[in-house]
């Protein structure tokens, strides 16, 4: 069995059995080894999903032949039900990055618009020969056939109207789905597709719209080119969300509503996502049909499934620092074909990529501040090779499918931990190996445990020889303290050296101790080193567990009682108390001294004079007499 290679990462190989070895002498031989090949070779896959001839050709020319899993799920549904061709019904398609979602949504689409195109083209031509027969029978001459029009003149003007739409979160998604719905139209004749994306000329952008059937863009730009005219949406028969949880966020939830409202008319709406929080699966229901009632969900490797191809990797930094020796360390390995090394923000971006520029590397930036025109530009060099390591942001987390990146470093953390599974599916792409490594600073603890959480996988970090963290590694979360949360049930964490935050302000205890508290609302937090303890307000029972949240405590009868104030070990509020004084009572800090010495207002005055009187903690003086 022989695997072709994969280019775009959307298709799966061909599987092909050779029957005949590769050393042949006589041509008769040559005849029966192509013929015994001939009946060995599996069937085309997308034949089977009954997709139009010249789709199959495209995809063939490609080199696939056997669909994905994701694609022989989802194309059958999107392509309608069953016979009824008209009948269309909407999805939520969940796959892991690199699975071959973009085919998984043009190729249904494409079919549908190429019969659509074939059915039009069949009632015109009958109607032409109508004409023809009429006109003959009249003894007229046959009327001629239109002429096609200029589109680029101005006289010939016509605001696009469009059957499909795809929309993307970022300019680079859109390009790379425009470019790979371009290669599968190259055998269809007369069907045209359109990109629109912002910081590109307008007037390049209308001209390509002019006949388009399907337009990829992104949210800003559609709608400007709708408010001016320049394309009408009321003809979307076809609406498609690519990486449909970042479109529901909240920079796109605005631009999205608008659309859904132009686009009402339409009979079919997919979504296509790496990963579904539970919010954004309740907003997708907005916009789908009857409020999502009829909504077909597929999911196949669900983020939370570990990427068996990507081998995943973490080193604990005591500082930026050392992260950066880390990375350099990481960055001189031989193996390092091209790589994509993530920063948290695009100052952190520049300077970093400026750095390994200085160092020797072949290194670019890429984030949202830059030109389009530069942004396309340094993508062209990474994927033509000229490039070795692109430094970006989020905005390359999706949309970026390079086969030859085999290595993704996390420098800085994603703020939300689903871009972590984006991240790291730059790498790996259909089935290809790949490597991930994060790097971490001890305070960014909190966002490694929402990853694990996420993921449901557990890092083991490892750690460089002459490179070890100074400080000592956060343990492995274990149960028992809290009541879950935000994280992975029943997870503590382990704290500074020779501290200890204990639970409800009680006196400090030695060694390394956990934080956050269970049963009670409030968990105190012990000083250092016998210290007089501190007990913090951290919240009410059922929330957060780093910041000591936890079920309310019940009493003996079973029953509940509610976070108030005055009872601090069940549950109530421990101000800040001696290290040996009882839970849930107040011992003050001491006397305020006043800050500056008494003084008496002069005559005339303000106040008529009053002396001024220091404030004694134990004791509220007299109101003088008026």
């Amino acid at each position: 069995m022989t695997d072709t290679s994969l280019v775009q990462g959307e298709f799966a190989p061909a599987n092909i059995s050779l029957a005949a070895d590769v050393s042949v002498q006589s041509p008769l031989d040559s005849v029966v080894a192509v013929a015994a090949e001939e009946v060995t070779a599996e069937p085309n896959g997308f034949i089977e999903l009954g997709l139009a001839p010249e789709l199959v050709q495209a995809v063939a020319d490609l080199g696939y032949t056997q669909p994905t899993s994701v694609q022989l799920k989802a194309i059958p549904l999107a392509m309608g039900g069953g016979n009824d061709s008209t009948k269309f019904i909407d999805l939520m398609v969940s796959s892991q990055t690199g699975s071959g979602k973009t085919a998984a949504f043009l190729l249904p689409v494409l079919h549908t618009l190429i019969k659509q195109q074939a059915e039009a083209e069949a009632e015109e031509r009958a109607a032409f020969e109508r004409a023809v027969a009429e006109a003959a029978a009249r003894g007229e001459p046959a009327p001629k056939r239109a002429k096609r029009k200029d589109p680029t003149s101005s006289r010939n003007f016509k605001a696009a109207t469009p059957g499909a739409l795809i929309l993307c979160p970022t300019r680079e998604l859109a390009q790379q789905v425009a470019h790979d719905a371009i290669d599968l139209v190259k055998h269809c004749r007369g069907l045209r597709v359109a990109n629109v994306v912002g910081g590109m000329p307008y007037q390049l952008q209308i001209a390509k719209l002019q006949n388009a059937d399907l337009v990829v863009a992104t949210p800003g730009r559609l709608l400007d080119l709708q408010r001016s005219m320049q394309i009408k949406l009321d003809k979307v028969q076809f609406l498609v969300v690519d990486e449909a949880d970042r479109m529901l966020d909240l920079g796109f939830s605005d631009d999205l509503a608008e659309l859904n409202q132009l686009t009402a008319q339409r009979k079919q709406t997919m979504m296509f996502s790496a990963t579904f929080a539970p919010r954004i699966q309740q907003l997708a229901m907005r916009v789908m049909h009857d409020g999502g009632s009829s909504v077909q969900k597929v999911t196949i490797d669900s983020p939370q499934e570990k990427h068996a191809n990507i081998r995943q990797m973490l080193y604990w930094a005591d500082n930026a620092q050392h992260k950066r020796k880390l990375l350099d360390h990481w960055l001189r390995d031989t193996t390092i074909n091209q790589a994509i090394v993530f920063a948290s923000t695009q100052v952190e971006c520049d300077g970093l990529a400026n750095d390994l520029q200085q160092e020797g590397f072949s290194a670019v930036a890429l984030h949202g501040a830059l030109s389009q025109g530069l942004r396309n530009r340094r993508l062209m060099a990474l994927r033509a090779g000229q490039v070795q390591i692109l430094v970006a942001t989020d905005v390359a987390a999706r949309g970026i499918d390079v086969p030859t990146i085999t290595h993704v470093f996390n420098f800085g953390l994603p703020m939300k931990a689903e871009d972590y599974t984006h991240r790291i599916g730059r790498t790996g792409r259909a089935g290809r190996d790949g490597l991930a490594v994060t790097f971490a600073e001890f305070r960014d603890r909190r966002k490694i445990y929402d990853i694990e959480s996420y993921s449901r996988q557990q890092f083991k970090a490892e750690v460089i020889p002459g490179m070890e963290p100074s400080q000592r590694a956060p343990q492995a979360p274990r149960g028992g303290d809290f009541g879950g949360g935000r994280g992975a049930p029943g997870r503590s964490y382990d704290n500074r050296d020779n501290a200890s935050r204990g639970r409800f302000g009680g006196p400090a205890r030695g060694g390394n101790g956990d934080r956050g508290g269970f049963g009670g609302g409030f968990a105190g937090r012990d000083a250092h080193r016998g210290a007089p303890a501190r007990a913090e307000v951290s919240g009410f029972g059922g929330g957060r567990e780093d910041r000591g949240f936890a079920a309310p405590r019940r009493d003996a009868d079973g029953y509940g009682r509610k976070p108030g104030f005055g009872d601090a070990g069940r549950g109530g509020f421990a101000p800040r108390g001696d290290a040996g004084a009882p839970r849930g009572d107040y011992a003050p800090r001491g006397d305020f001294a006043p800050r500056k010495p008494a003084f008496a207002k002069p005559a005339g005055a303000g106040g008529g004079g009053k002396p001024f009187v220091a404030h004694d903690a134990r004791k509220r003086p007299a109101r003088p007499a008026r």
